[in-house]
């Protein structure tokens, strides 16, 4: 092949030498063409087209101009009107006429006068050049408008208008005979409401208002109103100078009294003319001005939906905010303006609603109350359009909340529209501080550009996996995050808080139980923040370790210091532990009933004495949700276990008497200053504890070994890696199925498996990537290896699955709401399939843990529902433990916080207790005609049971119907007695045969609870299992549990109390390594932690 190189001659070396010198100069002798575009544009009658039409502003001149024309014409009329004198003559002289002034006499019109005026030469020479100028306008815009149809363009009544008034001026100057001729100038005034209404469309267009057809309607109707009174004044007024003579200001009086009523009747029209012009106007007023109103009406109606517009002035003088919102639910609104308007800082912001949907009838009701009318806007607008957000002024906002419908039956999509509306307002608005809820947590990296984001999986699988740790975490959560007074506040205080009507409130003062009144005291308490100098309660502890100042704060104040945050970080340290060194510039985040400046103090009562505030929560200390859920893996201490136990456990360990018998056991002093040989060692990171250091021969056999550390593979982006334990080996996929055996096991139930602990069931629609949430509390590594629970997710939940998956010997059952089931045509039917399901589990399954998810609050007094329970249809279904009898060593709750802190560093912040329930005195009496039920079915036994009867009585005596069931002997008797009774012939008083029946109500119903058991019991052993797990109902009606948030120091300890802590992080104070990650489900935040806590 040849070389292309070789085939170009190259250049001598002048031409070279040349191109050197010259540059780019030598290209300029080339051929090029200079072409010119929009040469259209370029034409006279272009460029006029663009001064008069197109620019908007000099456009909007132009028009101004014009309208300025149009009332000075009119002006000049009125002039004209006021010095023209009838007395002296119609201005006719020039055509020789007899014009002599004669009076009206009836039967006669003399239209001289109709015809010619007086006009002096001054104001005719003004009129002329005003006229001119108008008709050469009107041309030249009707040539620059003309599209090809010039009959279009003559035949407008503007056009015509003009041609009417301006061209007999121009024939006068021509004809001078004709310049005192009558021409009915005052219809100038249609021509400048034609004109000002153009002037009023350039004007919105020059300025960017697009949404002014409101005003431009109110507009048109106003001018249209005044142009016909105006004609009618002027029209009547110059027919009567062959009649009355009328002045314009009697003219004007006319007008006013006709159109506005009757006519009084002094003053009227007296020729037929005026007469007939009179009959026209109104006419035309009742056809013209109807259709204004109807058209001003819809727009009004219009206006009304979408919201009008939040003014710029407004928005500038006056601090709002802008809720964007796919649909708006009454639920949703009450919740978010409650909480929003809780502090008193917010209470003199606006709340600017911008939802693309019309506002629903419940929605406008409440808005319509004045509480909320003057301080709530509804906008319907689309966070899309640019147009809306401007509306909005969402560039001026204070802040923008996004929040996702749940109720979606797609929540994928629901994220899009969220991502969406989230990119077009930080697009927008980039300075507009912006708070996101999402549904789904693989759709969070979409949106890590906000300055808060929520997920609402993550958050929601987070809270149910930790209340299988420990019971009513999420009431705990619940109680803390939302805005409430506690007990101790006015009762008028709580009455109109939220605007709605309330109805059993746990903060209620009126209650006669005791539990309740202890429950609303401490249901008032919420998280607030202040700084250490600036404190009273915490600026004596500056230079003191942080557990030091938090004991001696709860024994002084009452308030439980939960955390701090350092000046120069974002990130809140939960119980930094008692190596923390308190600083004067440091953040101290408290729990207390109010904020500190809301209090006053007494040193020399020594007690504190809280006066509360109207609005509780402290919403600048920005104390995120997740991390106070992120700081309770193993919150709870059971007080009813207190036998010896390592230090690393979550139970407290009883000192040793120092072997004096009856000595009372001492606690440890608080140290100022943390000591190294004082504290007990709590590193969770090696394995000290019992069942890591020695593995049980159950664990070696089925090759359970676990090892700490990070999960190799991320579920989704944006989840944060958690310490946790994981297995040294990954399960292969096979043998992940439960009920279905494969080559390395052939396991088909859970009772197969062999399981230690007990089992925790995840019912579920699908295995979604928020689960990951779910498991890793579960599985954090300061769980002690043997307390780990077996986890079983149960894609389906028919009974024989249930079965299967070992529901009888579970710890927890876990029920999510099913995302197909959250769309209903009723609101509130959304938690249908789960409430029935659920109930489903407590009547099969009484003695199961359930916990499940609602999307409704309301709907909380469906779970566990009895009909006939008359204290549960009092109050709310709580959650219930076991009650077992164990001795305490500890007293107060004060010394509780002494021996956590000098011990271990823990944090308590609450107390979960249950109670036996006290029964009315109606319960009482149906609880022992139950258990007397034998006693009295016996008188109509054969003799020759007596024995067999007296002996089963004796033990039954004590009993209650819900223990019946262990006795197999009993159902069949109660049903042989049952029938008997049905067969027997009354011979009783209606006293006795009213217990009678209630005996035999009480029979059937205790029936119905033993054919559940055996028909539970029959379908293990069809299944081919055991039924000697299953525990059969149980009836736990005579215990109750609530939750006691920081509770007074002298609070007693009982029973089965649980207290809930917040642990110091060991990652926090590990030497020698890189900076500590903060766990996602780690107790408390360290020194040195992540940006934020991710669930």
């Amino acid at each position: 092949m040849v070389d292309l190189d070789s085939e170009v001659p190259p250049l001598p070396p002048r031409y070279r030498f040349r191109d050197l010198l010259l540059g780019e100069q030598g290209w300029q002798s080339d051929d090029r063409v200079q072409v010119e575009f929009y040469m259209n544009e370029n034409t006279f009658k272009e460029r006029l087209k663009l001064f008069f039409i197109k620019n908007q502003r000099s456009s909007l001149r132009i028009r101004l101009f014009n309208f300025s024309l149009k009332l000075l014409s009119c002006f000049l009329y009125i002039i004209r009107v006021l010095l023209d004198d009838p007395a002296q003559g119609h201005g006719c002289k020039e055509l020789n006429r007899s014009c002599s002034n004669q009076n009206y006499t009836p039967g006669t019109i003399d239209w001289s006068p109709i015809i010619w005026v007086n006009r002096s030469l001054p104001l005719w020479g003004l009129q002329v050049s005003v006229a001119l100028i108008s008709l050469f306008e009107t041309l030249l815009l009707s040539y620059l408008s003309y599209k090809g149809n010039i009959w279009e363009q003559i035949l407008r009544i503007p056009f015509l208008l003009e041609i009417i008034n301006a061209v007999p001026f121009i024939i006068t100057i021509f004809w001078p005979v004709l310049r005192n001729l009558f021409i009915p100038v005052f219809l100038n005034c249609w021509l400048a409401k034609h004109a000002l209404e153009n002037m009023i469309n350039d004007l919105h267009r020059a300025i960017q208002r697009t949404q002014s057809a409101m005003f431009n309607q109110v507009l048109i109707l106003i001018s249209t109103l005044l142009c016909l009174i105006f004609t009618c004044i002027c029209g009547i007024q110059h027919l009567e100078r062959a009649g009355n003579r009328l002045t314009l200001f009697d003219s004007l009086y006319f007008c006013i009294v006709t159109f506005s009523t009757v006519g009084f009747g002094d003053v009227t029209p007296k020729i037929w003319p005026s007469k007939l012009l009179v009959v026209i106007m109104i006419c035309v007023a009742l056809v013209v001005l109807p259709i204004q109103f109807e058209q001003l009406a819809y727009l009004w109606m219009e206006r009304q939906k979408s919201g009008g517009n939040y003014s710029r002035h407004r928005a500038q003088t006056e601090k709002h905010v802008v809720l964007c919102v796919s649909s708006l639910k009454i639920d949703l609104l009450m919740d978010f303006l409650n909480e929003f308007y809780a502090h008193p800082r917010l209470q003199d912001y606006y709340v600017v609603i911008l939802c693309p949907t019309e506002m629903d009838a419940q929605v406008r009701r409440v808005l319509q109350i004045p509480m909320w009318s003057q301080r709530v806007i509804y906008l319907q607008g689309s966070a899309l359009k640019d147009q809306d957000l401007l509306r909005a002024k969402m560039d001026d906002a204070e802040a923008c909340f996004i929040l996702s419908s749940r109720c979606e039956v797609d929540r994928t999509a629901a994220d899009h529209q969220t991502i969406l509306r989230a990119w077009a307002v930080k697009d927008f608005a980039p300075n507009c501080p912006l708070y996101v809820q999402i549904l789904k947590p693989e759709n969070k990296f979409h949106i890590k550009f906000a300055d808060h984001v929520v997920c609402e999986e993550e958050f929601k699988y987070a809270m149910l996996a930790l209340n299988c740790i420990c019971p009513a975490t999420s009431t705990l959560i619940t109680l803390l995050v939302h805005t409430s007074r506690g007990q101790t506040a006015p009762w008028e205080a709580f009455r109109q808080l939220t605007g709605t009507k309330q109805t059993l409130s746990r903060e209620s003062p009126q209650s006669s139980e005791q539990w309740q009144k202890m429950y609303g005291r401490c249901s008032g308490n919420e998280v607030y923040h202040i700084n250490l100098e600036e404190s009273t309660f915490f600026a004596e502890y500056e230079g003191k370790s942080f557990t030091y100042a938090s004991f001696h704060a709860h024994k002084k104040f009452g308030v439980c210091l939960i955390g701090v945050r350092k000046e120069d970080n974002k990130n809140i340290l939960l119980n930094p532990g008692p190596r923390y060194i308190m600083s004067s510039t440091d953040i101290c985040f408290y729990i207390n009933i109010t904020k500190e400046e809301n209090s006053a103090f007494k040193n020399q009562d020594k007690h504190r004495k809280r006066h509360e505030s109207k609005l509780s929560y402290h919403g600048a200390s920005r104390l995120p949700v997740h991390s106070i859920i992120a700081s309770m893996g193993t919150v709870a201490i059971d007080l009813q276990d207190t036998g010896c136990r390592t230090s690393s456990g979550p139970t407290l360990a009883l000192p040793s008497e120092g072997g004096k018998e009856g000595r009372r056991p001492s606690i440890a002093p608080v140290l100022e200053v943390a000591d190294s040989s004082s504290l007990q060692t709590c590193d969770l990171l090696s394995d000290q504890s019992e069942d890591e250091t020695t593995p049980s021969d159950d664990e070696v056999s089925a090759g359970l070994e676990y090892a700490k550390g990070y999960p190799p593979y991320s579920p989704y982006i944006g989840s944060s890696p958690t310490f946790c334990h994981l297995l040294h080996e990954k399960v292969p996929f096979c043998c992940l199925r439960l009920d279905k055996g494969c080559q390395h096991n052939y396991y088909e139930d859970a009772k197969a498996y062999g399981f230690k602990n007990k089992l925790i069931i995840v019912a579920a629609e699908t295995a979604g990537n928020g689960l990951y949430n779910f498991i890793v509390p579960l599985r954090a590594y300061y769980r002690p290896k043997k307390e780990l629970n077996p986890i079983v997710l149960l894609l389906d939940n028919p009974l024989d699955d249930l079965l299967r998956c070992g529901v009888t010997f579970a710890a927890n059952m876990v029920v999510v709401d099913k995302e197909s089931t959250m769309s209903a045509e009723e609101d509130y039917m959304a938690d249908a399939k789960t409430i029935v399901n659920v109930q489903t589990l407590f009547r099969l399954f009484s003695s199961l843990s359930i916990i499940t998810e609602l999307t409704h609050p309301a709907n909380m007094r469906f779970m566990q529902f009895r009909a006939k329970d008359c204290y549960s249809l009092a109050l709310s279904k709580l959650e219930k433990m076991k009650i077992t009898e164990e001795d305490l060593w500890i007293r107060t709750y004060a010394r509780l916080y002494q021996k956590l802190c000098s011990s271990t560093g823990d944090i308590p912040i609450g107390i979960y207790r249950t109670e036996s329930q006290k029964l009315t005195t109606s319960e009482s009496r149906e609880t022992a005609s139950q258990s007397q039920i034998s006693i009295s079915v016996e008188e109509w036994e054969d003799t020759k049971d007596t024995r067999e009867q007296f002996n089963y009585r004796s033990n039954h005596r004590n009993s209650t119907s819900s223990d019946q069931s262990d006795h197999p002997l009993l159902r069949r008797k109660s049903m042989q007695w049952a029938r008997r009774l049905s067969r027997r012939v009354p011979r009783h008083s209606g006293k006795t045969a009213e217990k009678i029946s209630q005996q035999r109500m009480n029979l059937y119903r205790r029936s119905e609870r033993q054919e559940l058991a055996e028909l539970v019991k029959n379908r293990m052993k069809h299944l081919g299992l055991s039924p000697a797990g299953y525990d059969e109902m149980n009836d736990h009606q005579n215990t109750l549990s609530y939750i006691l948030i920081n509770p007074s120091p002298d609070t007693r300890l009982e029973l089965n109390d649980i207290v809930y802590l917040i642990r110091p992080d060991p990652l926090a104070y590990v030497p020698n390594t890189a900076p500590s990650r903060k766990d996602s489900f780690c107790n408390t935040v360290g020194q040195d932690t992540r940006e934020e806590t991710q669930l």
